[in-house]
């Protein structure tokens, strides 16, 4: 496949998240809620995750941004239910790794369609709006170790 080809597509799957975000919503269980923005673009979110026996049960998350950063959300909250803690973390530490410019060949994830926001990293502007909801997640996931 083309580079423009492949570009073609990761725009496209990062637009289907946007457009048809996966776990929208808030959890009515207990769960753990961060609030974080991004000031530079405007993005805001609300990540709720509910963990139990070191899991990550479920995760929804509500708010408003760009493409970019909603998207991100609708892929990471995807990514990581059913993954346990550490494994959640990881994805979040190969993800930021990604978003700057890093080699991923010695990675044993499969990204899914996380691997449509790589193309972000090209963009400096734009990585914080990939990475809120990462970000989001592992503050949710300290909250709830304490």
């Amino acid at each position: 496949m083309s580079f423009n080809n492949l570009d073609t597509l990761y725009r496209q799957v990062i637009m289907d998240h946007y457009k048809n975000p996966r776990n929208r919503g808030s959890l009515a269980e207990e769960s753990v809620t961060i609030d974080m923005n991004n000031p530079t673009c405007g993005d805001r979110i609300e990540l709720h995750l509910q963990i139990e026996d070191d899991k990550v049960k479920d995760a929804k998350f509500e708010g408003e941004g760009c493409s970019i950063s909603m998207s991100s959300a609708s892929m990471m909250t995807q990514a990581v239910k059913g993954k346990n803690v550490d494994d959640a973390l990881k994805m979040s530490t190969i993800f930021s790794k990604m978003m700057l410019g890093e080699d991923l060949e010695d990675v044993d994830f499969d990204l899914g369609d996380i691997e449509a926001l790589q193309g972000v990293s090209k963009f400096p502007a734009r990585i914080k709006c990939a990475t809120l909801a990462w970000k989001a997640m592992e503050k949710a996931v300290a909250t709830d170790e304490q």
